[in-house]
């Protein structure tokens, strides 16, 4: 195994690990004055996508290995797959957005089945691309199962929010006088 490519492994798993966590800061705090939707930031994921990718990739493209821009002809495959594997990033994208947001999820728990079961996921394709395999292959996705549950569960959660102190009751009922006491005819 390279050691640069280990390097940048390492650096996806950092950048798209701080995802979860980054996604929830994007959201208004309970002790924000302005409330907005979970998806506001999601806007600003898919400019940050555009930038970094097409920024980033026409650099390395030039730079890096000497490429040219054209689509056509032999070049289409990748336009086709790149179009694809990128619409299956934003989707992925969309749906953790709505996992940390709308149905409620949480980084320590979310993040784990994210990243276990795409390592699962990646195996399976691999798998019914070469119709091979070895046994181990489905011992590793048990213990990927048993690493996701392990790391959920003890994932500090933080502590819950504190709980407002009581207020004492208040009467919105008029004390009453004792002059306004009914008096019999």
């Amino acid at each position: 195994m390279k050691l640069f490519a280990v390097f940048c492994a390492l650096a996806v798993a950092l950048c798209w690990g701080l995802y979860g966590p980054t996604l929830t800061n994007a959201r208004a705090g309970a002790d924000s004055p302005v409330k907005w939707g979970p998806f506001k930031p999601y806007l600003f994921i898919g400019v940050a996508y555009l930038v970094i990718a097409i920024g980033g990739g026409s650099i390395m493209m030039r730079t890096a290995f000497n490429d040219n821009f054209n689509y056509t002809g032999d070049y289409a495959p990748a336009m086709k797959w790149g179009f694809l594997a990128g619409s299956l990033g934003a989707l992925g994208a969309l749906a953790l957005t709505f996992a940390l947001t709308k149905a409620g999820g949480k980084p320590s728990y979310v993040m784990p089945i994210v990243f276990g079961g795409a390592v699962t996921v990646n195996a399976i394709a691999s798998y019914l691309k070469f119709h091979e395999g070895n046994p181990l292959m489905f011992v590793g996705m048990g213990l990927v199962v048993v690493g996701i549950i392990l790391t959920a569960a003890y994932t500090p959660h933080g502590h819950s929010p504190a709980k407002p102190a009581a207020q004492p009751a208040v009467d919105s009922a008029p004390a009453a006088d004792s002059n306004d006491t009914p008096t019999e005819s």
